[in-house]
Order: C-alpha cells, then sequence, then structure tokens
C-alpha cells in the first residue's frame, strides 16, 4: 500500500506539469482549432529561459534567496515563452488561419523542429541534459502510512499548488472576465464576434499568451523538481500535454486539468504495476485514450463538435 501511495504522489506531480501545458494546447484549439504541436517546444525553450536568468542575469547575492530567485525565473522563463508564442502566432500562424487546417498542422510541426534544434545548437552545452538549480526549500517530508513510509518533496508540493491555482484562476478569468468573454465568443463564432465589436487578432494573440505564460511556469518548476532540462522534453511533455487534451475534451479548461492528472497517474501506476513495467507505459497511456475516445469522441468533459453553417 505504502508503494502504491508513493506511485500516486509520483503521478500528481508528473501530472501537475502535464496540466499546465495542456491548458495552452486546449485554449488555442478551443479558439482557432489548431494543434500547436510547438506548444512543448514553448515549455522547453522556458525552462531554458528561466536557466539562463539563473545563470546570467541574477546577481549573485540573489542565488541563495529562492523567495527572490524563484519568481525572477519564472518571470524570465514566461516572458521569453510570451515572445516566443506571440512570434509563431503572427509570422507563422496567423498567415495560414484560412488555409486548410494540414497547414498549419505541419507548419506547427516545423517550428517545433526549429525550437528544439535552436536551443541545442546555441544554448551552451544543451546538447546533453544541463544541470537545474533546485531553487527552493530542498526538503522532504516523510509519512508513515500503513506500515510503510512515503516521500513527498517540497519541490512537489509547490508544482502540484501552482498547477490547480492556475487553472482555477484561469477558468474564472474565462468565466467572469470581459476577455474571457471575448474568448468564448470567438471560439464559438468568430465572425459574429468581430460584429458584436470583438476583435479576432487581438483575442487570439492573448491566448497565445496566457497558454505560454504558463507553459514556461511549468518549465520552470520542471527544472527545479527533476534538477535537469534538456531539449527532447519539450517533444516528450508536448505529446503527453496533446494527449491529456483530447483525453479531457478540448476546448475544456477542467478537461485539461484531470486530464493531465490522468496521465501523470496512467504512466506512473502502469510502470509499477502493468505488464511490461516503464518500458510499456506510454503504450497503456494511449490504451486508456483510445478506449475514452470509443465511448466518447469528444472527450471526458468535451462537447460534441458543432458545424457551422
Amino acid at each position: 500500500m505504502a508503494t502504491l501511495l508513493q506511485q500516486l504522489i509520483n503521478g500528481l506531480v508528473l501530472g501537475a506539469a502535464i496540466a499546465l501545458i495542456a491548458l495552452g494546447y486546449t485554449m488555442v484549439y478551443g479558439i482557432i482549432q489548431l494543434i500547436n504541436f510547438a506548444h512543448g517546444e514553448v515549455f522547453m525553450v522556458g525552462g531554458f529561459a528561466s536557466l539562463a536568468t539563473y545563470s546570467y542575469v541574477l546577481p549573485d547575492a540573489l542565488k541563495s534567496d529562492w523567495w527572490l530567485a524563484l519568481p525572477l525565473m519564472a518571470i524570465g522563463g514566461a516572458l521569453v515563452a510570451v515572445i516566443l508564442a506571440v512570434i509563431m502566432e503572427r509570422f507563422a500562424y496567423r498567415p495560414l488561419r484560412n488555409a486548410p487546417r494540414l497547414a498549419p498542422l505541419i507548419t506547427a510541426l516545423g517550428v517545433s523542429v526549429i525550437l528544439k534544434e535552436a536551443v541545442r545548437i546555441w544554448y551552451p552545452g544543451a546538447t546533453a541534459p544541463v544541470p537545474f538549480p533546485r531553487v527552493f526549500i530542498d526538503q522532504q517530508y516523510t509519512l508513515d502510512i500503513f506500515g510503510g513510509r512515503i516521500t513527498i518533496g517540497a519541490t512537489a508540493i509547490l508544482m502540484i499548488v501552482v498547477s490547480l491555482i492556475g487553472a482555477v484562476v484561469l477558468q474564472t478569468y474565462i468565466s467572469r472576465s470581459r476577455m474571457g468573454r471575448a474568448m468564448r465568443a470567438t471560439a464559438q463564432d468568430p465572425d459574429t464576434a468581430r460584429l458584436m465589436g470583438v476583435n479576432p487578432n487581438r483575442t487570439i494573440v492573448l491566448t497565445f499568451v496566457i497558454g505560454a505564460a504558463l507553459a514556461g511556469v511549468a518549465g520552470v518548476l520542471y527544472g527545479i523538481h527533476y534538477t535537469n532540462i534538456d531539449t527532447e522534453v519539450g517533444f516528450l511533455y508536448g505529446i503527453f500535454a496533446f494527449t491529456a487534451a483530447v483525453l479531457g475534451g478540448v476546448g475544456s479548461i477542467k478537461g485539461a486539468v484531470i486530464g493531465g492528472f490522468a496521465i501523470g497517474l496512467m504512466k506512473t501506476l502502469s510502470g509499477q504495476y502493468m505488464p511490461g513495467g516503464t518500458q510499456y507505459d506510454l503504450v497503456w497511456i494511449f490504451i486508456l485514450l483510445i478506449g475514452v475516445l470509443v465511448f466518447r469522441p469528444q472527450g471526458l468533459f468535451g462537447e460534441p463538435e458543432r458545424v457551422r453553417a
């Protein structure tokens, strides 16, 4: 039982990172029906940008104070991720907004490769995993449950808390703010929203900004928890996040979060208990996805797609 509880905690930590990235996926697709496969690389770039902020920008006097260093690293990572996302939207996706869906999809894959290779070539030492400083409380908390011991680190708690708070704040913003209503209107019918005074371009850019900021913060949290980062993590976690968004229902904030935690739990539990162990944990994730989509094609919390006249 202690082993099961430990794997559940590990799955929640992994799912928290996936959920933060999946929020960007589900928001962008919900508004412009774009599967932004480069979003995983935005997460990766945010992690490297926060590491660069720590290594090259912060003075040594601030590096020892996590309550100053960590927010500044998060701001640096999120800022670079946002700038990158705005450039992507303006020059790679906006010109193809009215093109067949295959064109922006291929463009997103191309942007993903470009970002990955750019970081690998130009960031010092990025050809291998780069050590990441643990800029937070370096402490493990131990609990005695059912005669066994489980541990959870302070960075794990931080990742879960930030993920849940980010999802709640985002859901509240979209539900109650003026710009949130503009996002929902653009997602429902962009032409009618334009006639009602909504600027679709501004709304779409804001969607990319919010998604990129969350991905950048996820990159920082990933780095301080796992104490390293590499260029391959963007593709892997991008696939996880896309799967989580589809599983929960593309366009649903709640679905993206629950899908992210479900993917994290499935990966850790299947690696521990299912045949094949960690070598086949990805297989079980996609078996779960296929099983859900067979019975509910729109995902757990998604709505059936409406065909516009």
